[in-house]
């Protein structure tokens, strides 16, 4: 997805947000009371409900309470468009406006003989000729018996009956819009490691959208997924999950963008934190999503403001993307800041993605081109005037002497070069042609140095594959730098192990005495090639060590899983 369009979503999703909720409302709330017991009386407007209390203590599970909310109605409605009301209320309830009842949630008294009934969410239509402007009465009678102790009214909202209905169907299609986009974002960068599975970074922020994804759609479903209330808890329990998952995860990805001292162990003193809050408050979902997500953006600025202090790349803009979420948090709801903070969050971590791709590009862009730089010395050091001359000037010697192996001579060193050129382009071909080129160099050098050259290999997995020349090169340096023993000989054996952890190629050359002065040296164009060709297949999970024994040379190269 285009960066401009995602972030152009993320802005114009935050401003329809703002919008639905800056309409100026209709009518006055007063304070709600509340009465243990069921009289019909209590639903008229005129009742006096001076001795009913504000809270309701010690209510058993299913029993029958009341409920009046006064309600001042501001303005009266327009002609053919009543008003409406809508509800979240814990529990089964009848609502009496007035004293007219206008609509029924459930079976209120009968929840314990009747199975559930009811949602959570609810919408009634207010009579015309009860919504003028003035005093009214809101009455609920109302049973609890899954959550005895919510008798409170947590939302109670009065405007136009159809613009009850639009509204949310407005603001419920973009937010779909708007976690739909999060959802392709996820699966691209998903796919994007399944392809590269050494790309953690890519796996954590396609999580984190899945996550802001799976917690948008949950809490704007309610309009089409109907619930009963005894499942609300069930329902905010799997949204505190979702946000515990990128509480901790949105952190953990700037910690690996922006390292930091003991950064393990402070990360699991904050994911211990971020499970005591989800454990301990785990049914306050307001408690929770609040301090689950100041927590986040406190440990996340810590972590970005470390990562600029150091100059570490898009470190700046990612402190200024997180200042901006903190200004929109204390000018906006909540609800708001949340949605429009984790989108420009996300944003962040997909542009500090985006570096972190192309400097990887970048760095194999320049493998390549040292690889390639070092075949060609490599190339060239197999063909420069010195190795012809002596190798002409010893074919020479065998074509006088033995005209049957200086043809053999020629041979060897056609094969060796057609190798050579089969070899040359790939990234990794099969130890069988590796082992090969080896053994015709061999064969070469017996010719030129008229030493006795054994090759010997254990262990070896047809299957496997490996960098082209490498093992090469260390039978080179071993041919150059070693002296044959008493018998002229000098002895080659290459041994591959493997289990699920690593691979490993060991190359010993057994030989009467090596210069370890030259064999060793670091920066010989022979090291470097190996070391370019490691890097170019394996990136950084492999280990190469050269070192002297008692018997020659020993090279081994680990390959880890």
């Amino acid at each position: 997805m285009n960066l401009k369009a995602f972030n152009l979503l993320i802005l114009v999703s935050s401003l329809l947000l703002v919008t639905s909720c800056s309409q100026s409302p209709v009518f006055k709330e007063h304070e709600t009371v509340y009465k243990i017991g069921d009289q019909e009386a209590w639903a008229s407007k005129n009742w006096n409900d001076q001795n009913w209390k504000g809270r309701i203590t010690q209510m058993q599970a299913g029993q029958v309470f009341w409920s009046r909310t006064q309600i001042d109605i501001l303005k009266t409605p327009e002609p053919l468009r009543p008003y409406g009301l809508r509800l979240e209320v814990y529990g089964e309830y009848e609502v009496f406006w007035d004293g007219v009842l206008i609509g029924k949630n459930g079976n209120p008294g009968q929840e314990a003989e009747l199975p559930p009934e009811g949602k959570l969410w609810t919408t009634f239509g207010i009579p015309t000729h009860l919504s003028d402007a003035g005093k009214h009465v809101l009455a609920l009678r109302t049973s609890l018996l899954y959550f005895p102790d919510h008798t409170k009214i947590h939302e109670l909202d009065i405007d136009y009956y159809d613009d009850l209905f639009s509204d949310d169907l407005v603001e419920n299609a973009y937010m779909h819009i708007y976690a739909g986009a999060f959802l392709i974002v996820s699966l691209y960068f998903l796919f994007l490691f399944l392809s590269n599975r050494q790309a953690y970074s890519t796996l954590i922020f396609s999580i984190c959208c899945f996550l802001v994804f799976a917690l948008t759609l949950t809490v704007f479903s309610k309009e089409y997924i109907p619930m009963h209330y005894s499942l609300h808890v069930i329902r905010l329990q799997v949204l505190s999950s979702f946000l515990l998952g990128i509480s901790f995860l949105i952190p953990f990805y700037f910690s690996k963008q922006f390292p930091y001292p003991k950064r393990k162990p402070l990360l699991i003193v904050y994911a211990g934190i971020l499970i005591m809050v989800f454990l301990v408050k785990h049914q306050a979902f307001d408690f929770t999503a609040v301090s689950m997500g100041l927590g986040m953006w406190i440990f996340s600025f810590g972590i970005v403001s470390f990562g600029a202090y150091n100059n570490a790349r898009g470190a700046r803009l990612t402190l200024l993307t997180l200042l901006l979420t903190l200004v929109i948090y204390f000018v906006t709801s909540f609800v708001i800041s949340l949605y429009a903070g984790l989108g420009l969050i996300l944003l962040s971590m997909l542009y500090l993605l985006t570096l972190q791709r192309k400097s990887e590009r970048l760095a194999y862009e320049n493998s390549l081109v040292q690889s390639t730089r070092l075949r060609l010395e490599l190339l060239k050091k197999n063909i420069q005037p010195h190795f012809l001359m002596n190798t002409l000037t010893s074919l020479m010697d065998w074509v006088e002497e033995s005209p049957k192996k200086g043809v053999l001579f020629i041979e060897a060193l056609a094969k060796e070069f057609d190798l050579f050129n089969q070899i040359e382009d790939r990234t990794l071909i099969p130890i069988a042609q590796e082992i090969e080129l080896c053994r015709t160099h061999l064969e070469i050098m017996e010719y030129r140095k008229e030493v006795s050259y054994i090759w010997e290999q254990e262990g070896i997995d047809p299957n496997e594959n490996i960098p082209p020349a490498i093992l090469h090169t260390l039978l080179e340096n071993g041919i150059t730098h070693s002296l044959p023993l008493e018998d002229n000989t000098i002895r080659f054996k290459l041994v591959f192990e493997s289990n699920d952890d690593f691979k490993s190629y060991t190359f010993l050359t057994f030989a009467a005495g090596v210069n370890k002065a030259t064999h060793n040296n670091e920066e010989g164009t022979g090291i470097k090639y190996i070391k370019a060709r490691l890097t170019e297949s394996y990136g950084s999970k492999w280990n190469f060590t050269s070192k002297a024994t008692d018997d020659g040379w020993k090279n081994e190269i680990m390959i880890y899983s």
